[in-house]
Protein backbone atom coordinates (compact mmCIF):
# COMPACT_ATOMS: atom_id res chain seq x y z
CA UNK A 1 0.00 0.00 0.00
CA UNK A 2 1.35 3.41 -0.99
CA UNK A 3 1.18 6.18 1.58
CA UNK A 4 -0.17 9.45 0.23
CA UNK A 5 1.54 12.69 1.10
CA UNK A 6 -0.51 15.51 2.58
CA UNK A 7 -1.64 17.99 -0.06
CA UNK A 8 0.81 20.70 0.99
CA UNK A 9 3.82 18.35 0.58
CA UNK A 10 2.95 17.07 -2.89
CA UNK A 11 4.92 17.85 -5.99
CA UNK A 12 2.93 20.13 -8.27
CA UNK A 13 3.35 19.47 -11.96
CA UNK A 14 2.39 22.54 -13.99
CA UNK A 15 2.07 21.72 -17.67
CA UNK A 16 1.28 24.49 -20.13
CA UNK A 17 -0.40 23.47 -23.38
CA UNK A 18 0.26 25.58 -26.46
CA UNK A 19 -2.93 26.28 -28.41
CA UNK A 20 -1.10 25.46 -31.65
CA UNK A 21 -0.61 21.82 -30.63
CA UNK A 22 -4.38 21.44 -30.99
CA UNK A 23 -4.41 22.48 -34.63
CA UNK A 24 -5.19 25.70 -36.50
CA UNK A 25 -8.18 26.51 -34.28
CA UNK A 26 -6.42 25.41 -31.10
CA UNK A 27 -7.05 28.76 -29.43
CA UNK A 28 -10.75 27.96 -29.44
CA UNK A 29 -10.22 24.56 -27.80
CA UNK A 30 -7.23 24.93 -25.49
CA UNK A 31 -9.17 25.82 -22.31
CA UNK A 32 -11.55 22.87 -22.73
CA UNK A 33 -8.65 20.56 -23.58
CA UNK A 34 -6.76 21.60 -20.44
CA UNK A 35 -9.79 20.71 -18.31
CA UNK A 36 -10.18 17.41 -20.17
CA UNK A 37 -6.49 16.48 -19.79
CA UNK A 38 -6.37 17.44 -16.11
CA UNK A 39 -9.36 15.21 -15.35
CA UNK A 40 -7.76 12.31 -17.22
CA UNK A 41 -4.35 12.70 -15.54
CA UNK A 42 -5.34 13.76 -12.01
CA UNK A 43 -5.09 10.24 -10.56
CA UNK A 44 -1.67 9.51 -12.06
CA UNK A 45 0.83 9.41 -9.18
CA UNK A 46 -1.76 11.12 -7.00
CA UNK A 47 -0.10 9.82 -3.82
CA UNK A 48 2.73 12.34 -4.29
CA UNK A 49 1.75 14.65 -7.15
CA UNK A 50 -0.85 17.28 -8.02
CA UNK A 51 -1.59 18.25 -11.61
CA UNK A 52 -2.13 21.71 -13.01
CA UNK A 53 -2.70 21.96 -16.75
CA UNK A 54 -3.15 25.41 -18.26
CA UNK A 55 -2.95 27.06 -21.67
CA UNK A 56 0.46 28.44 -22.59
CA UNK A 57 -0.37 31.90 -23.88
CA UNK A 58 3.00 33.34 -22.85
CA UNK A 59 5.83 31.60 -24.70
CA UNK A 60 8.23 33.06 -22.15
CA UNK A 61 6.90 30.60 -19.57
CA UNK A 62 8.24 27.05 -19.53
CA UNK A 63 6.06 24.27 -20.91
CA UNK A 64 6.74 22.08 -17.88
CA UNK A 65 7.33 23.39 -14.39
CA UNK A 66 7.64 21.64 -11.05
CA UNK A 67 6.68 23.26 -7.78
CA UNK A 68 6.45 22.46 -4.10
CA UNK A 69 4.28 24.67 -1.91
CA UNK A 70 3.60 26.82 -5.01
CA UNK A 71 7.30 27.68 -5.35
CA UNK A 72 9.16 26.58 -8.49
CA UNK A 73 11.87 23.96 -8.07
CA UNK A 74 14.50 22.83 -10.55
CA UNK A 75 14.13 19.74 -12.69
CA UNK A 76 16.98 18.19 -10.71
CA UNK A 77 15.13 18.78 -7.43
CA UNK A 78 11.96 17.30 -8.94
CA UNK A 79 13.95 14.28 -10.11
CA UNK A 80 15.25 13.68 -6.58
CA UNK A 81 11.73 14.03 -5.19
CA UNK A 82 10.36 11.54 -7.74
CA UNK A 83 13.13 9.00 -7.08
CA UNK A 84 11.79 8.71 -3.53
CA UNK A 85 8.62 7.31 -5.15
CA UNK A 86 10.48 5.07 -7.62
CA UNK A 87 9.70 7.32 -10.58
CA UNK A 88 12.39 8.17 -13.13
CA UNK A 89 11.84 11.72 -14.35
CA UNK A 90 13.07 11.00 -17.90
CA UNK A 91 10.70 8.06 -18.32
CA UNK A 92 7.92 10.07 -16.68
CA UNK A 93 8.33 13.00 -19.08
CA UNK A 94 8.50 10.71 -22.11
CA UNK A 95 5.35 8.88 -21.05
CA UNK A 96 3.60 12.19 -20.34
CA UNK A 97 4.31 13.44 -23.86
CA UNK A 98 2.86 10.22 -25.31
CA UNK A 99 -0.20 10.42 -23.07
CA UNK A 100 -0.85 14.04 -23.99
CA UNK A 101 -0.64 13.22 -27.69
CA UNK A 102 -3.19 10.44 -27.15
CA UNK A 103 -5.39 12.80 -25.12
CA UNK A 104 -5.43 15.27 -28.00
CA UNK A 105 -6.74 12.49 -30.26
CA UNK A 106 -9.26 11.42 -27.62
CA UNK A 107 -10.43 14.99 -27.08
CA UNK A 108 -11.27 15.55 -30.73
CA UNK A 109 -12.94 12.14 -31.10
CA UNK A 110 -15.46 12.70 -28.30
Amino acid sequence: MTVALPLYKKLILLYRIEPGCLGPEGGEHVEAFCDFARKKLKDKHKHFMRWTIKPRYDKGLPELEFQIKNAPISREQAAKFMVAFDVNINAFEEQLEEELAQLVDDFFER
